[in-house]
Parts: structure tokens; C-alpha cells; sequence
């Protein structure tokens, strides 16, 4: 692709010339993913709003000032259930293909979702367009055969987390560690957000249920939370329950979905805002266990996933030491996960009285998750992914 001349301003940031508009296409498949993109859409567009944006995601994108072709985000489902979603896959990616032919754009930017995303960056180097993925797939816990195919479809990796960095560097991918979007409106010192058990009584724990947003992740976890609960309830009497969910589609949805006897409160994407108002939290594994970290609040992880494929393929393909975000990076288990369990919740029931029965635990345990977290909040990932995007254009 030829493209106009370029100098670049007082801050050596790429400036065009001869009327040309840089264009960035942005693939976004999950909420996540459209949280983040949206902060760097944004970023990018303070420093040169001229630049154009446009791509596939959800509302939070649309509202950065990205242009959708599609929306994408409320179709977001797990590995077990992506065949009934295939056909629509498949033909989201040929019209991509084709956009990307007829509408060329200066660089592609892909978020998250590697099993679409590396269709969307194949497509981009076919049309000669460079490739920036944003969040790194996961390849140092499972697939990483594929590390070849990332190389050849990845011009530029931003990683989230600090030890990614070096493993994809070490492979022969450019990569740079941007910090964690979850972490970006925090302050550099979270002293505020160490929580105080001193005067904690169970019997009036506050607990947050946080299901995630795909809807296998809520038709898995949803209802076995709500278990947990009736039997949290019945050790402590005054015990109070607040789910978090990520839009008001999802708070019908969890509501339609009550079991007898269960009462909550709902928070509408507030998962840092309602982990630090609570004393404990139920985590559905993933970025958020991260974002409840943030606020000191202690937790338990959950996940769910279909026992026959687990012991047919899932537990001889992960490698990683553990499954929970926090529990990686502090190379220790910090937090119980529970990944995946196939039997009764009582242990996950009985795990979390034992919590709420000694403040101490909880005290330490709240140091520890802000001690784990604090190093990563100097970075602003919205800000240091427009700048890379910017110096990609150049």
C-alpha cells in the first residue's frame, strides 16, 4: 500500500500530508475487549482527532467515535459452544475480507478473541496492511503452537501482563508490556483501597456475585452462585449479595434466571466500585478477578467448563501452574480457585465461611492482593496503545 508523505509535530507524533486521513480498522468481539478499545480509540483521537476509526464492536467503542460496521459484542461465546455460532463467524470474516479490499485502511487493530482475531489479522496481510494486537493471546498456558502463526500475523503485540513481555520477545514477537486497562482510573497509590476487617462481623458480610458477561459463563456460574449464597445466608443470617453485571441486558437476563429464595442487589459495571463497598467476592474467572484485586477484596474463583471435553482435551493442553489472573502473577496461590469443578459447591460454600470466620485471613489477604496489583498501575494501557498505534502509522 502506498501512502502520503508524513512528518511529524513538536511531540514526534506522526502528522500527515497532501489531505491524506489515516484510516485504523478495529476488530472487537467481547465487552472486555470494547472497554478497552474504546479507551484507546479515545486516546488516539485526543492527540489527532483527524484520524478515522472504524471497525467491529459495541457500544462503548461506538460511543469512542469508532465507526461499526457490526455489532459484535453480544454475540461473544465460549470454545464449547462456538459451532452454533460458526456460520455467522464465517461470514463476519468474509465481509471483513472484502471491506478490507474494497476500503483499505493503514493499520488493523485486533482485540482479544484469538481464534476470530487471527482470521481478521490473515485477512489484513493479505490486503498488505500491518497488524497491532492488543491484549496477547495466551499461548504461554495453552496452544503454544501457535506462536508461529502469531509471528507471521502480528506486526506489534501490546501484553498486558508484566512476564509476557519477555516470553513473547524470547519467541521472536515485538512485544511491549502497555499495563492493564482494568487498572487505568486508579491511582498510582492504592493505600485507600487496603481494606479494614478489625471490626468486621460475618453475620453482616457483604458479598458480591460476579458471574461474567459471556452467557455461557452466566448459564454455568449464575445459578451455582446463587446456591452458594442460600447457604451463606443460612450461617449468616444478615449476610447481603450484590451482582455485577455489565449492562442492563444482562441484569434482566440474571434476574429472569433467580432461584427460590435468593435476593440481591444488582451493579451495573461497577466491578472495582462494588468489590471495594463489599467485604468478600465470588469471581468468575477472568480480567475481572484482576479489577476485584484492585480493590482488596478478598475472593474465590470460579469457573465452568464441559466435563467431557476437560478430560478429553482441556486438562492435557493447559500448562500454566494455575488458571486465576492473580494467582499467575503472583506465581503462588493467592486466592482458591475453583477451575473447573463438576461436583457439589459445598467446598466452595465451606471455603468462603472459613474466610468470613477469621478477619485476619482477610486483613492479610487484602494487603496482599494490593500489594500485587499496586506495581502495575503506573502505565495507562488506553494512552500507551494510541501512542504505539501513532508510531505504527508513522
Amino acid at each position: 500500500m502506498l501512502f502520503a508523505a508524513n512528518v511529524v509535530n513538536n511531540d514526534g507524533l506522526p502528522m500527515t500530508t497532501n489531505g491524506k486521513t489515516y484510516r485504523v480498522f478495529v476488530s472487537v468481539n467481547e465487552p472486555s475487549a470494547d472497554a478497552h478499545c474504546a479507551e484507546m480509540v479515545r486516546a488516539l483521537k485526543a492527540i489527532r482527532p483527524d484520524i478515522e476509526c472504524v471497525g467491529i464492536g459495541g457500544p462503548k467503542l461506538a460511543a469512542a467515535g469508532c465507526e461499526l460496521i457490526e455489532e459484535t459484542v453480544g454475540r461473544a461465546v465460549m470454545t464449547h459452544k462456538a459451532i452454533a455460532h460458526a456460520g455467522h463467524y464465517y461470514r463476519l470474516i468474509k465481509r471483513i475480507q472484502r471491506y478490507l479490499r474494497e476500503h483499505p485502511v493503514d493499520l488493523v487493530v485486533v482485540c482479544d478473541s484469538p481464534a476470530f482475531n487471527f482470521h481478521i489479522a490473515k485477512a489484513a496481510k493479505r490486503a498488505g496492511t500491518r497488524t497491532l494486537f492488543f491484549v496477547a493471546p495466551q499461548l504461554w498456558a495453552w496452544g503454544g503452537w501457535r506462536i508461529g502463526k502469531l509471528r507471521r500475523r502480528c506486526d506489534k503485540l501490546c501484553c498486558l501482563l508484566p512476564f509476557e513481555e519477555p516470553w513473547f520477545s524470547e519467541r521472536g514477537v515485538d512485544t511491549t508490556f502497555v499495563g492493564n486497562p482494568l487498572l487505568d482510573r486508579l491511582p498510582d497509590d492504592l493505600t485507600s483501597y487496603r481494606k479494614d476487617y478489625s471490626a468486621f462481623d460475618p453475620r453482616q458480610a457483604r458479598i458480591a456475585l460476579m458471574p461474567g458477561s459471556r452467557l455461557a459463563e452466566i448459564e454455568s456460574l449464575w445459578r451455582p452462585m446463587q446456591e452458594i449464597a442460600l447457604r451463606l445466608k443460612q450461617e449468616f443470617p444478615g449476610a447481603r449479595f450484590t451482582a455485577v453485571v455489565t449492562n442492563e441486558e444482562r441484569r434482566a437476563l440474571l434476574g429472569q434466571m433467580e432461584i427460590p429464595g435468593f435476593q440481591c442487589e444488582y451493579s451495573v459495571d461497577s466491578v472495582t466500585d462494588t468489590a471495594d463497598a463489599v467485604d468478600f467476592s465470588l469471581v468468575a474467572s477472568g480480567s475481572a478477578t484482576l479489577e476485584v484485586a484492585s480493590a482488596g477484596c478478598p475472593m474465590v474463583v470460579m469457573y465452568q467448563t464441559n466435563r467431557f471435553l476437560w478430560h478429553l482435551i482441556g486438562r492435557w493442553l493447559v500448562r500454566a501452574k494455575f488458571f486465576t489472573l492473580v494467582n499467575l502473577l503472583a506465581d503462588r496461590a493467592l486466592v482458591p480457585e475453583f477451575m473447573p469443578y463438576f461436583t457439589s459447591v459445598d467446598p466452595i460454600a465451606e471455603k468462603v465461611t472459613a474466610f468470613l470466620k477469621s478477619p485476619a485471613t482477610l486483613d492479610q489477604l487484602s494487603n496482599d492482593l494490593i500489594d500485587l496489583v499496586e506495581p502495575l498501575t503506573g502505565k495507562k494501557a488506553g494512552d500507551e496503545v494510541a501512542r504505539i498505534v501513532l508510531d505504527m502509522l508513522a
